[in-house]
């Protein structure tokens, strides 16, 4: 696994475009997240079909062609800096197929950020274009409305990258003790394991850093999409795993402990609860960079540590 190629940072500005690759977009939010763009001294522009909602599977924001066009168009348009996502939910494995990531390689990177169902596009911007993302909140959604640290760990990233090169809340810890470094590179578990055995998906993770999150996932539905990963050859050759907040998953310790059954195993540093993902405060995470992960043994402090800026 090889670093992927960093789009530039964000300068008061810069134009940047809102799209909606998955779910439908509550208007009042979207307006919300977009005042915090502008405050930023950023120019948001928000595309055609944002706020559309298809007429029959109303769990989708509008159609799949509609919101790939929307994607592309925003990434191929040259006075575009930066692609952020609405919202997560569901649907953007219905429409990555129909990008034209020719087109969006010879384009060039930018800064593209979301989670969630997102992670099926970073997982396509990594291996069909070789691009860097970033995994982080979005426009829409109530952590980046609500949550003031959340806010401030992206608009730092994005504008100041090398002030937060150290990503760790002080709930990290230990579940695996040891060292690694890796290609950072993941997100939400249950996308990366649907993903698995699709065309363009990974075959294996040599030289790899793991960061997985997820919502809503019983323990033994969390230990089917592991196992899943596992069996498939894609977590073959990984460095280290990096668990972010495992939010309506069920109690904890029993996440915890399938979390210690799949990956224990392995014989690779693990740490828990560093502090990204659909809980209360999210760190924004890049993804295609060289970091590394040090778990303490002696129960010090956990830490991510990234090797260069997210951003150029």
């Amino acid at each position: 696994m090889a670093p992927s190629t960093r789009p530039s940072r964000l300068r008061p500005g810069a134009r940047v475009a809102v799209v909606a690759p998955s779910g439908p977009v509550p208007a009042d939010r979207l307006e919300a997240g977009l005042g915090v763009l502008r405050g930023w001294g950023l120019e948001p522009v928000v595309f055609p079909h944002v706020l559309d909602v298809h007429p029959e599977l109303d769990h989708l924001a509008g159609a799949d062609a509609d919101r790939a066009a929307d994607l592309q168009a925003a990434w191929c348009d040259p006075s575009v800096d930066a692609v952020f996502c609405a919202r997560g939910g569901y649907g953007a494995h219905r429409m990555v197929d129909l990008i034209d990531w020719a087109a969006i390689r010879a384009a060039g990177p930018k800064v593209f950020v979301g989670f969630s169902d997102i992670t099926v596009l970073h997982e396509a911007f990594a291996l069909r274009a070789g691009f860097s993302t970033l995994h982080g909140p979005m426009v829409a959604t109530e952590a980046f409305l609500k949550d003031a640290a959340t806010r401030e760990h992206l608009r730092a990233t994005l504008f100041e990258p090398e002030t937060v090169l150290t990503l760790g809340l002080d709930a990290a810890a230990a579940l695996v003790p040891g060292q690694a470094r890796g290609i950072l590179y993941g997100g939400c578990v249950s996308l990366l394991a649907a993903t698995a055995g699709t065309p363009h998906a990974r075959t294996g993770a040599r030289g790899g850093l793991l960061v997985i999150e997820d919502t809503g996932e019983e323990p033994y539905r969390l230990d089917g999409i592991l196992t899943r990963l596992l069996r498939s050859g894609a977590l073959e050759g990984l460095s280290g795993v990096v668990c972010g907040s495992w939010q309506e998953c069920g109690p904890y310790g029993k996440i915890r402990a399938v979390l210690a059954d799949r990956f224990g195993p392995l014989g690779i540093p693990v740490i828990e609860e560093l502090g990204f993902g659909h809980g209360p405060t999210a760190l924004t995470v890049p993804l295609g960079v060289p970091a590394v992960l040090d778990a303490p043994a002696d129960g010090g402090r956990c830490t991510l540590t990234v090797e260069t800026p997210a951003l150029l």
